[in-house]
């Protein structure tokens, strides 16, 4: 059965072979896009894209382990025939242009390989065996919530099925390392049919830690965009050889919990590693035109002790928040702090201070009136009592 429509959410619909979570299943299709979707007519290419709503499905604010800006890649593939590995990562939804072809044919904004054959003229079809392989190292090592395979554009060169395995190797694993046969592999996504022209979403449902994984199309085919949402789990034994470092960093752990605003770009972007690139690689919030003001609250990667403060509002020159104070807690039923007296903030800039060292779990930066920054560092270390609980944390997730 093809399923069709845009603006199609993530419900409890399920493929061919579904389990739900309470089965003992390490996953459940959250989608139930199968089949082919119509062949494009031309237009806007993404008007009959079966979408899936991931921040009904409570999906939305989780981290992307497989982003390149956290460090992922597709370290090898058995095959990239029609469209290279490397694009399943690519950030912003996949692009199409019709009249794009190169000497080998059509070229896509995604993975694609050649047509399977089978082995003999008597044989032609592919043995129900056959797949293709891609190998993807995550940017931080973390417990997967969700994997989103998504086929924009690839209409009818869809594979038929995919099916995930991960596994925590050392994060600088070579490919023959990944490949060797004695290394242990988790099924995380278990062969499920896929829809093309879709967002196919997949719950997984394992508490553990990974590293790497590897995608199998089943029999071959194209993929778009591979998304790979979680928790990110640092080493523990990494953070403590650096001794100080940013306690409310993606990569490190830290987590935005909640803010005040969406509209422009994600509070998320604001612990991503690096500086901002452009203006929506901030947070950036609609024009307030009340007397309130705007927040982002953050769980840091564990107790920590903050001892420095930055607040970079790099690229947003007109719309930068005027001022900004930081707030912080030890514990979620404890009061707010003020670690940061209420500052003035200067557009396009890097704000630093030294704040009075303060045992922590969470932190709230508060903007006023509007606007946005766009990084939030807070430079500390681990308590004694933080450093135990994240490697307690750790070694429970194998």
């Amino acid at each position: 059965m093809t399923s069709t429509g845009a603006g199609a959410h993530v419900g409890a619909g399920t493929g061919d072979g579904a389990a739900g979570a309470g089965s003992g299943t390490a996953c459940t299709p959250l989608t139930s896009h199968t089949g082919d979707a119509l062949p494009y007519a031309g237009g806007n290419p993404f008007a009959d894209y079966r979408r899936a709503d991931l921040g009904r499905a409570g999906l939305g604010s989780l981290a992307d382990l497989a982003d390149r800006r956290l460090g992922a890649g597709v370290v090898a593939a058995n095959d990239e025939f029609f469209a290279e590995r490397e694009n399943l990562l690519v950030r912003g939804p996949a692009v199409f242009d019709p009249e794009r072809f190169g000497h080998k044919g059509k070229i896509m904004d995604g993975w694609e390989t050649r047509r399977r054959r089978g082995a003999s003229a008597g044989v032609p079809h592919p043995d129900p065996a056959d797949h293709d392989w891609a190998l993807i190292r995550l940017g931080a090592p973390g417990v997967i919530r969700a994997i989103v395979v998504d086929t924009a554009h690839f209409r009818g060169n869809y594979p038929q099925a995919v099916s995930v395995e991960a596994v925590a190797a050392a994060p600088t694993a070579s490919p023959e390392e990944l490949l060797d046969p004695e290394l242990r592999w988790t099924e995380v996504v278990s062969r499920s049919p896929v829809g093309g022209h879709a967002e196919n979403v997949f719950a997984v449902h394992l508490e553990r830690r990974f590293t790497h994984l590897r995608l199998r199309q089943h029999p071959d085919g194209g993929i778009a965009r591979l998304r790979v949402l979680g928790e990110v789990a640092p080493d523990p034994g990494w953070l403590a050889g650096l001794g100080t470092f940013d306690l409310v960093a993606l990569e490190n752990g830290g987590v935005v919990e909640d803010a005040s605003d969406r509209f422009y770009s994600p509070p998320e972007h604001t612990i991503l590693p690096g500086r901002s690139q452009k203006m929506d690689d901030g947070w950036e919030t609609r024009r307030r035109r009340d007397t309130g003001h705007d927040w982002i609250s953050y769980r840091l990667a564990e107790q920590g002790e903050i001892r420095a403060v930055e607040i970079d509002t790099g690229y947003l020159k007109g719309n930068a928040a005027g001022w900004a104070e930081l707030w912080v807690r030890d514990g979620e039923a404890a009061e707010w702090v003020r670690l940061l007296d209420r500052t003035r903030l200067q557009p396009d800039t890097v704000h630093r201070f030294l704040v009075e060292p303060r045992a922590a779990t969470h932190a709230r930066v508060d903007i006023f009136p509007d606007g946005g920054i766009a990084r939030l560092r807070l430079h500390g270390s681990l308590t004694a009592q933080g450093a135990e609980r994240l490697a307690r944390r750790t070694a429970a997730l194998g």
